[in-house]
């Protein structure tokens, strides 16, 4: 019997100021008063995880990641009695990552201080633009000077791990107006900037009333030019969508993109795990909850319990499961991670990677799995071919 992949968890809070019109998110607005029932929530998510740990199989937790939503709603005492009942169930580890995913303009900037002493190590704030008429076309409820100001506060509570998501391609952006939004999160100095292309998502007021977005050769210029921002800046780029200074990688979503492991706890959370077999084999899970609030707040009386579905991965599909998580990767993985966490042998995805390697989309695959520089430009067009039968 071989060892399980390491072990996150992925806890979900879905409820925001209001929806954006480009999130396809499990988000659901509750307005400027922000009435949540805060103390359910969490008794909501300590039983949803107390019905899960069985899955868990004694292992530790490598990283915690709030997201939502807007984490940010709920209060620094909500927290605390969160991540220290996880603590009672599930063993962290000594370096383990905890992120809060935050919006500028949705926190009282004395609650970071209180997110600092609950355990949160972690920030990532939801800036998207630093330009107000990007701004109010994305619906945010902040301005640029708010989003400056929350990283400023941010490292007034103590935090020394901020992430900025910032994106492009948006409404009419030219290659200046990107980069003149690259400089801005370059001079507040974040540890680490999730740099992505706005996509109109089905379900989305975007999808159904499209605004006018940059032609494809603006977007590769933009892309470009960023890129090369953002790398003279001293940012390394380590995923399609993500830069980092050194040694600062977001180590909750590492441990997506290499295939691990995490629970999901939380209205329409999803989770994935992995179990060794008597025979030998790995079964592999992917479970997901109750979407909606309220019926998952209702769940906690329901001998159903919060589970709304789940899924065997079977044989056939796991090596795009695999390869399309690895290869977002710009260094991808090595070779002995397929083996490990799919539980199969070199020869079910050998064959898939012949036609791209020849292509030169990937590179030589006998020691990494990697797409090559101009693979990960034409990254489904490599998924593609790795999907072929």
């Amino acid at each position: 019997m071989t060892t399980l992949p390491p072990l996150s968890l992925y806890v979900h809070v879905p409820w925001c100021v209001r929806k954006c019109p480009y999130c396809d998110f499990n988000s659901h607005g509750v307005g400027h008063d922000r009435t949540l029932p805060e103390r359910a929530y969490v008794d909501a998510l300590l039983d949803d995880l107390e019905a899960d740990l069985a899955l868990a199989s004694g292992r530790e937790l490598v990283s915690i990641f709030i997201g939502g939503g807007t984490p940010s709603l709920l209060s620094g005492a909500a927290y605390r009695r969160l991540l220290q009942a996880i603590e009672t169930r599930l063993p962290f580890a000594s370096d383990i990552e905890i992120t809060l995913e935050a919006n500028p303009g949705a926190v009282e900037h004395d609650r970071f201080a209180a997110y600092r002493e609950a355990g949160i190590n972690r920030l990532s704030l939801g800036v998207q633009s630093f330009q107000s008429r990007q701004l109010e076309r994305l619906g945010r409820i902040h301005d640029g000077d708010e989003a400056a100001q929350a990283l400023r506060n941010a490292r007034a509570a103590g935090f020394d791990n901020i992430n900025l998501d910032l994106m492009h391609g948006l409404p009419e952006q030219g290659v200046e107006d990107a980069l003149a939004d690259i400089d801005q999160a370059l001079a507040l100095a974040p540890e680490h900037i999730s740099w992505y292309q706005l996509t109109l998502e089905p379900n989305t007021e975007f999808y159904s009333q499209p605004p006018r977005l940059p032609d494809e050769d603006v977007l590769c210029d933009i892309q470009e030019a960023g890129h090369a921002r953002l790398e003279a800046a001293g940012y390394d780029r380590y995923e399609i969508s993500a830069y980092t200074r050194p040694d600062r990688q977001a180590r909750h979503n590492l441990n997506y993109w290499t295939f691990g492991d995490y629970l999901g706890i939380g209205a329409g959370a999803h989770g994935k795990l992995s179990a060794w077999q008597p025979d030998g084999s790995l079964a592999i899970e992917r479970r997901w909850k109750v979407r909606q609030p309220e019926a998952y707040l209702r769940r906690a009386q329901d001998p159903r319990g919060f589970v709304a579905g789940r899924r065997a991965l079977e044989t056939q599909e796991l090596p795009l499961e695999f390869l399309m998580n690895a290869l977002r990767l710009t260094e991808g993985v090595p070779r002995h991670y397929w083996r490990e966490r799919s539980g199969l042998p070199d020869t079910l995805l050998d064959a898939r990677l012949e036609e791209a390697q020849a292509k030169g989309l990937l590179c030589d695959p006998a020691q990494r799995l990697q797409a090559s520089p101009h693979g990960l430009l034409f990254l489904n067009d490599l998924l593609a071919l790795c999907d072929e039968q």
